[in-house]
């Protein structure tokens, strides 16, 4: 009772203009937050679009005629499901190879006392405004015989600048009275960083771990430049190669005599490669924003 005569006592106390704020603010979100959110409905209601209907309506937001054919035509191509398994496989390698790198990095640059950390820095700052080149790169990475190897998609991006500096700054953000306490204990630099550090860190590595996870799944130059056997290929790069094949003849191996417009399949594709990030959101969404903000506050 006592909770809801406050309630009630705050909504007599609020003005007409925070009122009308209130109003205008949420009016606002909505019609962004719709904005955003048809041209996505639109993509999945073309892709399970008749035939007839994708020809007939240029927006669908509800398609009539349900039709899978899209789907049916994109699965019935044996290479996908290849595809997929070198796309999960690097996307999980990848993003676990990259955080236990970043961690270990930005861990070590947050400490003040570490030798050269002002120099270390600057050479990762530098790093994001200036880069070798897609030449230099290509070199480097077939000097090591990377080429036709899964660690091209992993090694030569295992760390990401950007998310590096975040990370260093959530750890910077830690009080340095818990190194200094677990010392005191007897802890060693390493029973520091995995026991407390780690454990505190888990809103960064959840964030971080999940751009990874983004830019390693919809890797595709890079495999373009550094895989030319097309076993190995990622499932990007096959679905940009059925989306070509599409639009002017029947892609190799498929079982499907009819094949839809291209317009349908494009919608497919981008359904296909885009479902399974949002699968995993929201298994971080709870740690997302704390993650992003506490690491970017301080510079």
């Amino acid at each position: 009772m006592t909770q809801r005569l406050q309630k009630q006592k705050l909504r007599k106390k609020e003005s007409l203009g925070s009122r009308m704020f209130n109003i205008v603010n949420s009016t606002l979100l909505i019609l962004i937050a719709l904005t955003c959110l048809l041209p996505f409905l639109n993509i999945i209601a073309s892709s399970f679009a008749s035939t007839e209907e994708v020809i007939a309506k240029k927006f669908i937001l509800f398609p009539v005629t349900f039709s899978l054919d899209a789907y049916r035509y994109i699965l019935s191509t044996p290479t996908i499901f290849r595809g997929l398994g070198v796309s999960v496989g690097v996307t999980i390698v990848g993003t676990v190879v990259s955080m236990i790198f970043t961690a270990f990095m930005a861990y070590g640059l947050s400490r003040k006392y570490l030798l050269g950390r002002n120099t270390i820095n600057f050479i990762v700052v530098f790093s994001m405004l200036f880069s070798g080149g897609m030449i230099p790169t290509f070199l480097v990475v077939k000097s090591m015989g990377l080429i036709n190897s899964y660690w091209s998609l992993i090694l030569p991006v295992a760390i990401n600048a950007f998310n590096l500096i975040i990370m260093r700054n959530f750890f910077q953000a830690l009080p340095d009275d818990l190194e200094e306490s677990a010392k005191m204990d007897g802890c060693n630099d390493f029973g520091i960083f995995f026991k407390i550090m780690l454990p505190l860190a888990l809103p960064s590595i959840a964030t971080i771990s999940l751009f990874y996870a983004v830019a390693y799944w919809n890797t595709y130059m890079h495999a373009i430049l550094y895989i030319n056997d097309s076993a190995k290929w990622p499932i990007q790069v096959l679905l940009r190669q059925i989306v070509i094949v599409s639009s002017g003849m029947q892609a190799e191996g498929t079982a499907v005599d009819v094949i839809p417009p291209a317009q349908t399949i494009k919608m497919a594709v981008i359904v296909i490669a885009t479902v399974p990030m949002l699968i995993v959101y929201p298994f971080v969404q709870k740690h997302f924003v704390k993650g992003a903000l506490l690491g970017a506050v301080k510079g």
